[in-house]
């Protein structure tokens, strides 16, 4: 498909491998996509390498992933994404575009989005949301209706109102410096221990063990439905013992190492809090933090500041030379930004969810 003069959208070849001669395109996308973010962000923190982001590419029975490259004249100067969750009667799709700089203004954006849009019609969704991250400036401000964070009335924004979505949540994006004094985090963990001895610690590297996947996979369930989530919809995922190897294969496969912390319930054995910390193959490089999550039934007892403290202070010996950890959290989740913000992460960008649903 053809759009403007010498733009074209292509859609993104996943290779077998990023050795396999097909895989240009995807290894080109990688760069681009990496550079994109250091435009945004100022930072490499975002970066992976082509091999690492292959097997988040793979086609799996939960989620179809479609992709097209963005080319100028022949080369890559951008990406669109589309995701469409197969839980049964879906009406939800996630979508990104992301440009260079220098191609910004011309109209591949709103080209794109046609794409998206046309795309998304026609796999029956009608509820589209995307994130993006909004960098600091001066000037007008947007606030969602939950009242919590802000933005900047930018050139992101812009793009978005001007195609029919709302903002409907902030997310903060904060970091944590892994190479100052753990003295903060040290005592929180004791104070939650004292508050939780109804609950023991217990950690895992994936692939998942068997004696952990039943209960992990109910917690990842619950991610869908009790994080806070604003006006967003997102369906309500069933989780099992397949879907968490599928989950798990994605970092294996790309050498990836990711721990999960948990607090089990001793009378039941119940796994009821959960945080997980990934870094990338180079354990020099940032790590990320991903879902972090208490039960509702057993919220009360520090089990959140628990299971952070205790997988910060073992990722020490995990990956000793990575410089920081990075998470986000809606604006409204007091109670995880309370945690967070006594152990020490410091907010560094802020993330517009923006939404908009299709007429029939």
């Amino acid at each position: 498909m053809k759009t403007l003069t010498g733009i074209e959208f292509r859609p993104l070849i996943v290779p077998d491998s990023i050795d396999s001669p097909d895989a240009a395109d995807f290894v080109e996308m990688v760069r681009v996509r990496n550079a994109i973010y250091r435009e945004i962000s100022g930072h490499d923190d975002h970066r992976i390498s082509a091999d690492e982001a292959l097997p988040h590419y793979r086609e799996t029975p939960y989620e179809r992933r479609l992709a097209w490259v963005i080319l100028d004249g022949g080369a890559i100067v951008g990406r669109i994404g589309l995701d469409l969750p197969n839980e049964k009667g879906s009406k939800v799709a996630f979508w990104l575009i992301e440009l260079l700089r220098d191609s910004w203004g011309r109209g591949i954006g709103s080209s794109a989005y046609d794409l998206v849009e046309r795309t998304a019609r026609d796999n029956g969704r009608s509820v589209l949301q995307a994130w993006a991250e909004h960098p600091a400036a001066p000037g007008p401000r947007l606030a969602p209706p939950t009242g919590f964070g802000e933005i900047p009335h930018d050139h992101i924004a812009r793009f978005f109102l001007r195609h029919g979505y709302t903002l409907e949540q902030v997310e903060r994006n904060s970091a944590f410096d892994l190479t100052g004094s753990f003295e903060d985090v040290e005592r929180l963990l004791a104070e939650a221990r004292a508050a939780s001895t109804g609950y023991r610690v217990v950690q895992w590297f994936v692939p998942t063990p068997p004696e952990y996947v039943d209960g992990y996979a109910w917690m990842k369930s619950r991610m869908s439905t009790d994080a806070p989530s604003a006006a967003l919809e997102f369906d309500e995922e069933t989780w099992d013992a397949a879907r968490i190897a599928v989950h798990d294969a994605r970092y294996t496969d790309a050498g990836r190492t990711r721990q999960v912390t948990a607090a089990q319930h001793i009378e039941t054995g119940e796994l009821c809090a959960f945080n997980e910390l990934v870094v990338g193959k180079d354990r020099t490089e940032v790590t990320h933090q991903e879902d972090t999550l208490v039960l509702k039934e057993h919220r009360g007892h520090k089990l959140g500041t628990l299971v952070k403290c205790a997988a910060l202070l073992s990722w020490r010996d995990v990956a000793p030379q990575s410089p920081r950890v990075m998470t986000y959290n809606a604006e409204e989740n007091r109670p995880m930004l309370d945690i967070n913000e006594a152990i020490g992460f410091a907010p560094i960008a802020y993330e517009g969810a923006w939404k908009k649903v299709l007429d029939d």
